[in-house]
């Protein structure tokens, strides 16, 4: 039988399809792999086992018949927690939904369904998507399958490690300041944050709506555009929803592409060197440096704007837990009001409840025109200092990240750990598309870091076209492939 270690999509396609492997087999490849390497790596909640398998089979009788196969058709995957799934639990991390059973799937997973591919797992994240290590989980700390002592990054961090660790061929994550991104850059995979609205969030748990985008982390930019290609489009049950023409293979690169520039932290270097991998093959992508880019990306205020913005929008999206409506209520309280603060109390982590405090303040009647109305009116500031930038760009280049996956436990303090969101938030501050790939490995560590390509909105083709580049011009979005678990 074919290697089945590290397949991308348009591999373990072509398996499928030439009938050198059965859905089945692949299905039973990963879910043997969860469970001989999961019990140390801990990135799954809930295995899918007997609804995969009898996905599989499906696969296996289409097959069978000679009758034409899609492109993710027969193509197992896993799921952040935050997505519901009809009939498999979903907790987003918390306590508070641990025995929530959705009787619905959220509009991603229903397409993916439609398109064959095989749900395998649903996997851990940080308690409502609230941190940047998957740290914050009610259930069980993640650890990054490159060195088991350091973070996956979060709060996809599930996701993350599950493609690292080889748990299926992609997984579906959201991104609310970095959250796909920056476990992408951590576990040396590729992460997709598409433009605000281009994929439906119907059914996805909400953080903070204004900021949430839906997206693949999988092995290359070809596969991340072959899962955008089915997830994104228009839908009547979300109104922030866009129209897309959106393909799922990729397009030739434009000629005469404009890429700025910008510095920051320890991964600057690495992003340096993969530019010139680039510009050595002869790419028609023109780099260039600039300082307004640089004195943008190296603004710490950014980091109060969106911690303003977004536990503002948490703290009304945390509203409907309380012991009445949804999720899990306290047995200790004695009447309605006791129902409402034991129920919280019991049930949600420290990071929710620091963030919904937080949101609750900036929102109330004698703080709202200092913080939020002044957080909104400074949000419309950075979108504009990006609207300049891109006049004379097509995309921005430069590092995911300040510096690589931190040790578990080496951050404790809740402000240090926010820094790390800081050259990711910007494409959610103004809802613009952005790819984190790998660009090399940390001299001090071993561990991958990651660089990321932003682009206007509605450029998603184009940003993952000159990651594609990259990658074609480089090999280190293959060395996750030699990871020893």
């Amino acid at each position: 039988m074919a290697d089945l270690n590290y397949l991308t999509i348009t591999r373990a396609h072509q398996l499928l399809v030439d009938k050198e492997i059965s859905a089945t087999e692949l299905t039973n490849f990963y879910i043997a792999k969860i469970r001989q390497y999961d019990p140390k790596i801990q990135a799954v909640l809930t295995l899918c086992e007997s609804q995969a398998l009898e996905q599989a089979k499906k696969v296996d009788d289409k097959i069978s018949q000679g009758l034409p196969l899609g492109l993710l058709e027969g193509i197992p995957y896993s799921a952040k927690d935050m997505f519901m799934t009809k009939g498999i639990r979903t907790t987003a991390g918390s306590k508070i939904l641990q025995d929530y059973i959705p009787p619905y799937s959220s509009t991603a997973i229903e397409k993916l369904d439609r398109a064959g591919a095989i749900l395998l797992a649903k996997v851990n994240q940080d308690e409502f998507a609230h941190g940047a290590s998957t740290e914050n989980s009610a259930y069980h700390v993640t650890h990054n399958p490159w060195n088991m002592d350091y973070v996956p990054g979060g709060s996809s961090g599930g996701s993350a490690a599950a493609v690292a660790a080889d748990y299926g061929i992609f997984s579906l994550g959201t991104d609310t300041g970095g959250s796909i991104r920056q476990p992408a850059s951590y576990c040396g995979v590729t992460g997709l944050k598409p433009t605000y609205g281009l994929v439906s969030r119907y059914g996805v748990v909400a953080m903070a709506s204004s900021f949430d985008c839906i997206g693949p982390i999988t092995r290359t930019a070809s596969d991340a555009q072959a899962v955008l290609g089915v997830i994104a489009g228009l839908d009547s049950r979300d109104s922030t929803t866009i129209s897309s023409n959106i393909s799922s293979g990729l397009e030739p690169l434009a000629k005469g592409i404009k890429a700025t520039l910008f510095d920051a932290g320890s991964s600057s270097g690495a992003v340096m060197a993969m530019v010139g991998s680039l510009g050595s093959n002869n790419s028609d992508i023109k780099f260039s440096k600039s300082t307004k880019a640089d004195q943008l990306f190296a603004n710490q205020l950014v980091l109060a704007i969106y911690y303003i913005l977004v536990p503002s929008e948490i703290s009304s999206n945390l509203e409907r837990y309380d012991g009445v409506r949804y999720g899990s209520r306290s047995e200790r309280a004695g009447n309605l009001e006791e129902s409402y603060s034991k129920t919280r109390g019991e049930f949600f982590g420290p990071e929710v409840k620091r963030r919904t405090i937080i949101g609750a303040y900036a929102l109330s009647a004698g703080y709202y025109d200092a913080y939020y109305k002044k957080a909104m009116q400074a949000r419309s500031l950075i979108i504009k200092s990006l609207d300049e930038i891109f006049l004379d760009a097509d995309i921005l280049v430069g590092p995911t990240t300040l510096e690589p996956a931190f040790r578990l436990g080496s951050k404790s303090d809740p402000v240090v750990m926010y820094q790390t969101d800081l050259l990711t938030v910007f494409a959610n501050l103004a809802g613009l598309p952005a790819v984190s790939i790998p660009c090399g490995i940390d001299a001090d560590t071993g561990l991958p870091l990651g660089l990321q390509i932003i682009g206007q909105q509605g450029q998603d083709s184009k940003v993952l076209a000159v990651a594609d580049a990259l990658q074609m011009a480089t090999n280190w979005h293959t060395l996750v492939g030699e990871l020893k678990l």
